[in-house]
């Protein structure tokens, strides 16, 4: 499905391919590009800026029983859609809100990870960051999980601070320590159907 969109460097307008849904069993190719978000990105064909084309898109994984909406702007899914989706048994659904968090959100599931944990993980990573330095955007700048690498499982988490993306590495025992957090705290729970967890999810339970 083709839409326009305007380049944001010279304002001329070009025709992209979208995506309204995708199923990574159907077209498995895809798959990657989430990963990488290259499936969002286009090249304007007359001055050469890379855009980001921003537009609602289910992504599915069947395999993984996973669902991810992308709703930019804080659009609401279809109900009729959302209900019949939310019978499904076993299956993760998560709402968001760019493209950033919906890449992010099947790397956390395919490293085979969860994502409540990791914002616990994330809280207390920014506190720890803030205690250590003195800059008080700490406690509130945004952090993606990048990775999960090496013998010991290393979690890797980048942020933009002062203009530059910075990377923080935290053992799995932060994750560990984040998961009995939760596992004491059982009215932390995603919401039923397309959860939105974010920092903000976390902040309505601890501060």
């Amino acid at each position: 499905m083709e839409r326009t969109f305007h380049c944001f460097q010279c304002g001329q307008p070009h025709a992209v391919e979208t995506w309204p849904s995708i199923n990574v069993a159907q077209d498995p190719d895809l798959k990657g590009r989430v990963r990488d978000g290259s499936l969002f990105v286009w090249e304007c064909p007359h001055c050469g800026a890379r855009n980001l084309a921003k537009y609602q898109t289910l992504y599915h994984d069947p395999a993984e029983r996973l669902m991810v909406w992308l709703l930019p702007d804080g659009q609401e899914p279809p109900a009729a859609v959302a209900e019949a989706v939310q019978e499904l048994d076993g299956y993760t659904l998560r709402r968001v809100r760019d493209v950033g968090a919906l890449v992010e959100k099947v790397l956390i599931h395919d490293a085979g990870l969860e994502d409540t944990i990791l914002e616990m993980c994330k809280h207390v990573t920014r506190m720890e960051l803030a205690d250590q330095h003195p800059n008080p955007a700490l406690l509130d700048v945004p952090m993606r999980f990048y990775r999960l690498e090496g013998a010991d499982h290393e979690i890797t988490l980048s942020f933009p601070l002062d203009g530059q993306m910075q990377v923080v590495n935290i053992g799995f025992n932060v994750y560990e320590d984040a998961r009995g957090i939760l596992s004491r705290n059982p009215s932390v729970q995603p919401a039923p159907g397309f959860a939105e967890i974010d920092a903000s999810w976390l902040r309505r339970y601890f501060r």
